[in-house]
């Protein structure tokens, strides 16, 4: 395949329109059960980077600002898994446990003045730590409701469907049209979540309904299409798998994309809604969603371009893994596998042979970033930086159009930092990282003044290709995803020693 240069700012989605489309989908559902909907929110709500790489012109945050359309209706709860707490699970992207994350998220929901309603702790049994929490919030003044493991769940509907099962779960006591489920991360128990609540309300009277809002697989695109495939690509590590809905071909005649779990879960699902509503409101899977992300495409070229990029971002970032010891062979196969299948290849990012081939020019490490306009500079190791400072530093100069023989921050500047990294704080490389090189260009804006001329264009970063020819450190990896860079390395350390920072 040939070589292309991806433009960072070619748009292929329109958020205004999803924003629109989405809300009204929205709206819709609640009135078709009377005026009360328990949606299910897979994803993330406030930092959505998957889809604004996949889908160009998706902003990160559009999920959230499309609930604040809907404000004055929606009520969050938020689940999390007793054992998730008591085992301290990480959410791998912010490096903080999950019961942390419902405390960020509940912030962060309040914030945008967003009502929570409160916090429920599934699959409890006694955990002590989920114990813990749950003081904590007490004292934090959330509430918090406990939902209890169910044998046979989700498949024994007879025990599910009675007091020993849903019926001995907390009722959460909600109070808006539109309750939105979310959770920290996957497995967290939304679905039995609003499960539970339904049979409740079904005791008590009330009608009520559910829906699930999961942005990927796109339901009305190929179950083959590019955005489909980088899915697939995003949860390798959790085995899912992207198929044609058969509820909905049979029910329909209308060929539709759901997921493997979904499409398995369905016919107890079924078997459910006709225990609480006396027949089911969907034929299929995809019935149960309402995401209206495929209608708001419009560039498709752009579309499968970026999708095909974060695949071959996500294949190195599975090598990386398997270098560390933190992946599988069986994750990088599958990444191949799909890579095959968008047919796509390192040979889509110019960054990568850029950096490769100023790292064997050297015998240094070396790093490229590709600019908006498809330039692609090349960074090198020197005595006084790393690769991945000075490529940054030579794209700001660039982006700023300072020529690259002008100094931004001088000799003098810099000695004396490497000196206090070796002589007291530990360090053995005295190299300046990405984040040590642009404080340092932050001081120099009071002498150099071109310095604050490049600092200016540190925003035109953002969403630009990035490669290193070696696994950067933290500093400069957490540098660059902070400033908005798509990174890839080749899986390869700088030295051959045993432990790597």
């Amino acid at each position: 395949m040939r070589p292309r240069n991806i433009m960072s700012n070619k748009i292929g989605f329109d958020n205004q329109r999803y924003l629109d489309t989405q809300s009204a989908k929205i709206r819709e559902r609640i009135a078709q059960f009377g005026g009360k909907l328990y949606l299910e929110f897979g994803g993330k709500l406030f930092d959505d980077n998957h889809a604004a790489r996949v889908l160009p012109g998706f902003a990160p945050d559009s999920k959230i600002r499309m609930l604040m359309e809907l404000r004055d209706s929606v009520e969050v709860v938020v689940a999390i898994n007793a054992t998730a707490i008591q085992e301290n699970k990480l959410r791998g992207d912010l490096g903080i446990t999950y019961d942390e994350d419902v405390l960020r998220l509940i912030d962060e929901f309040q914030g945008k003045g967003l009502y929570v309603g409160g916090v429920v702790i599934t699959q409890y049994a006694g955990q002590s730590a989920a114990d813990a929490f749950r003081r904590r919030l007490d004292a934090l003044g959330v509430k918090v409701y406990l939902h209890y493991p169910i044998p046979g769940y989700p498949h024994d509907v007879e025990r599910i469907m009675s007091d020993e099962g849903f019926g001995r779960n907390d009722y959460i006591d909600t109070a808006r049209p539109l309750v939105v489920v979310t959770a920290p991360g996957p497995g967290s128990g939304k679905m039995a979540t609003c499960l539970s609540q339904l049979y409740h309300h079904h005791k008590r009277g009330v009608r009520a309904g559910y829906a699930k809002f999961e942005t990927f697989p796109v339901w009305d695109l190929p179950l083959k299409h590019p955005v489909n495939l980088a899915y697939e690509a995003a949860t390798a590590d959790l085995n899912d798998v992207n198929m044609i809905d058969p509820f909905h071909l049979q029910a329909y005649g209308e060929t539709t994309v759901n997921y493997n779990r979904d499409v398995e879960v369905f016919p107890v699902l079924q078997a459910m809604f006709r225990e609480i509503m006396g027949e089911s409101p969907y034929r299929s899977p995809t019935d149960m969603g309402v995401n209206m992300a495929g209608r708001c495409i419009v560039d498709g070229e752009a579309v499968c371009d970026a999708a095909r990029q974060e695949i071959v971002r996500r294949y190195h970032a599975a090598l990386c893994d398997r270098r560390r010891g933190q992946g599988s062979d069986e994750i990088v196969y599958k990444l191949e596998l799909l890579m095959k299948q968008a047919q796509a290849g390192p040979e889509l990012r110019p960054v990568i042979a850029a950096a490769e081939e100023r790292a064997e020019q050297t015998g240094e490490p070396a790093a490229a970033i590709q600019l908006p306009d498809g330039r692609v500079i090349a960074g090198k190791t020197s005595d006084l930086m790393g690769a991945a400072a000075a490529a940054l530093l030579d794209a700001l100069k660039m982006l700023a159009g300072i020529d690259d023989a002008v100094h931004l921050i001088s000799r003098e500047a810099i000695e004396p930092i490497q000196a206090l990294k070796v002589g007291h704080l530990g360090s053995r490389n005295p190299r300046l990282h990405s984040d040590e090189v642009l404080i340092a260009l932050a001081i120099s804006t009071a002498t150099v003044p071109l310095a604050a001329q490049a600092l200016d264009s540190l925003e035109l970063l953002r969403d630009c290709e990035a490669h290193s020819s070696v696994i950067l450190t933290a500093a400069d990896s957490s540098t660059y995803a902070k400033l908005g860079l798509r990174l890839t390395c080749t899986p390869r350390y700088q030295s051959n020693q045993l432990y790597h920072k």
